[in-house]
């Protein structure tokens, strides 16, 4: 293992103890533990076991002391906190931008297939001209272009399919959008 990863592995391990020392300061059992030492320094000299002023130099160091480290242990929670939330704030940006792209992607779906839908129309018409014009020609070709028509039906409905799924995404979008400004 290297020196860098030996630090990491300290590191995680200093955490989780300072993780720990946090949770336990702020529970019940540690309030329970203070109160019943507290109660114990007060009532040391009442039963002449301490004089008054040993036992409040005694507990006014013990709480210096323990006041220090609480606010350490507070500051690296604080730090922690902070770097969790750049993170989210970095994780929100890119989330932003992911979705701008996917925008300007569905945009440009959408004018493709309104432009396809245009040239659709067209050979539609032109097919139903020709088939006008060559009402005398044989069964086969008029057999064809019944088979092109349909074709172009089935893509018409395809590409309505198309705008509905398009819609659907833009509507997602739009939720999204709401979503990440509240």
């Amino acid at each position: 293992m290297s020196k860098k990863e030996e630090q990491e592995v300290k590191i995680q391990f200093l955490t989780k103890i300072t993780d720990w020392v946090m949770w336990w300061i702020g529970s019940i059992p540690s309030l329970i533990i203070h109160s019943i030492i507290f109660l114990t320094a007060f009532l040391l000299p009442v039963f002449g076991v301490v004089e008054v002023d040993k036992m409040l130099l005694v507990l006014t160091t013990v709480l210096s002391l323990e006041a220090i480290y609480l606010a350490i242990f507070i500051q690296m929670s604080v730090n922690r906190s902070q770097e969790h939330i750049d993170d989210i704030r970095e994780d929100i940006e890119e989330i932003q931008d992911d979705i701008e792209e996917i925008s300007e992607d569905i945009e440009e779906i959408s004018e493709d297939i309104e432009e396809i839908s245009v040239d659709i129309d067209d050979i539609q018409e032109d097919i139903e001209d020709i088939a006008e014009d060559e009402d005398e020609e044989d069964h086969n070709e008029r057999a064809r272009n019944v088979m092109l028509k349909s074709n172009v039906s089935s893509n018409k409905s395809d590409i309505r399919a198309m705008r509905e799924v398009i819609a659907s995404l833009q509507k997602q979008l739009e939720e999204l959008k709401k979503e990440e400004e509240k």
